[in-house]
């Protein structure tokens, strides 16, 4: 049956970028696709009709129906047939948009290849960072950059690479000849570049302010609300991809300042008992763990207390990043460390090896660790909880916050469907 959805999902989708010829961007990387997808998008729909992919949408099945325009309709196969009909009308009847800002995921070999065979042609990609997560069927972190990477394949002549140069594997493997390339991030080598960040509070209010710097001009970006680099790196992500559309840095950073942080990706919220929560609890690598960290320790007034789940999908780097994590905890002073899952034992066992002074527990799941968690934080203590999506954070998110009954507002994985797992 999925074999079968797919290739009829696949037909519709070339038959409507043939029809209607929009411009195309696809977003790869470990993490941070989908905040840069955000941002993107934000960017060009300041002069142009947009359709970014739907939520989480970067697969075989969902990229197609981003294309379409339609959501899945699970195993219903009557709901699957009116979408297969839907979409042949608009085929005649729709006004559809100028640029698809596509993202594109990738879990094993050959995966991004078909996504960009089922587009044909990109006019600009993304890359957003190359890690060690999602190694679990890929048999080293070089075969993953490879498979990341495959996505220029698909540029056209006109098209151009868009890449985080912070990030080594995408720098160094990047082939600069054969693609227009520019390059973004900290590094003063970057065409697209970030400087004089830092963390603003006014009225219990954060946000972001830095510098974009690109061929001689230089322009004060500001994120209301964001509260670690991941949030530059996507805005210089999106405001590079808007310099290739014409779009000047004045206006990106114009769109920019309305852009609002992802739910469960490095969100300020009330906590109970006057406390903070930094809310990261989408999902979980090694590299956007480092990057929570270390945003806790810079706007902690208090107690750092960390609440992590597992990081799941690691494959043989599952040792190397919780231990790479436990590091970082020993370095930033952390109070008071919760561990939740089966994989976290390694933090645990590095922690305790290393005579760390703060109190580590260990919890079998989130449901076990919610209350005791609630109970142990004080005034002005700040929280980070970080897990995988199975980790299931997002709960221990809830049992903190200060105003539970917005939970569906502010909070990941809170349909009715999520919220009936175990």
């Amino acid at each position: 049956m999925r074999i079968v959805l797919k290739t009829i999902l696949a037909i519709l989708a070339r038959l409507t970028l043939l029809r209607y010829k929009p411009k195309i961007v696809g977003i790869t990387g470990s993490v941070g696709k989908t905040s840069a997808k955000e941002a993107v998008s934000l960017v060009l729909s300041s002069r142009y009709r947009v359709r970014s992919s739907y939520e989480n949408y970067n697969n075989e099945i969902g990229l197609p129906l981003s294309i379409i325009g339609e959501y899945s309709a699970g195993k219903n196969f009557f709901a699957w047939l009116l979408i297969v009909l839907k979409a042949l009308l608009k085929l005649f009847t729709f006004r559809y948009p100028q640029i698809l800002v596509l993202e594109m995921g990738s879990d094993r070999s050959g995966d991004i290849e078909y996504l960009v065979s089922v587009v044909s042609k990109l006019d600009a990609v993304v890359l957003t960072d190359i890690g060690i997560s999602h190694l679990e069927f890929f048999a080293s972190a070089s075969a993953l950059a490879k498979e990341k990477l495959s996505i220029t394949k698909g540029l056209s002549k006109e098209g151009v690479a868009i890449a985080n140069f912070d990030n080594d594997r995408i720098r160094e493997n990047l082939n600069m000849d054969k693609y227009r390339v520019i390059s973004y991030g900290f590094g003063p080598n970057c065409l697209v570049v970030a400087t004089d960040f830092h963390l603003l509070n006014e009225h219990s209010v954060w946000g972001l302010n830095f510098k974009v710097h690109h061929a001689g001009t230089v322009v004060p970006f500001f994120l209301p609300n964001a509260l670690g680099k991941p949030s530059v790196y996507a805005s210089l992500a999106a405001a590079a991809v808007g310099l290739h559309f014409g779009i000047n840095l004045v206006d990106a950073s114009e769109s920019l300042s309305k852009l609002t942080p992802l739910a469960g990706r490095l969100r300020f919220l009330a906590g109970i008992k006057h406390t903070s929560i930094i809310d990261d609890s989408y999902n979980a690598a090694p590299s956007s763990t480092l990057v929570a960290l270390e945003t806790l320790a810079a706007i902690a007034p208090g107690r750092k207390i960390v609440a992590l789940g597992d990081m799941a999908e690691l494959g043989r780097a599952g040792e190397e990043g919780h231990k790479l994590v436990a590091a970082k905890i020993l370095e930033l002073s952390v109070n008071t460390v919760f561990l939740i899952g089966e994989q976290v034992k390694i933090i645990q066992d590095e922690l305790a090896s290393k005579k760390f002074n703060g109190q580590v527990f260990l919890f079998e799941n989130a449901d076990d660790a919610r209350i005791p968690i609630q109970n142990f934080l004080l005034p002005n203590d700040t929280i980070l909880i970080k897990g995988s999506q199975a980790a299931r954070m997002e709960k221990i998110v809830k049992e903190t916050m200060a105003d539970p009954l917005k939970a569906e507002e502010l909070l990941v994985r809170q349909s009715k469907k999520w919220l009936e797992k175990p």
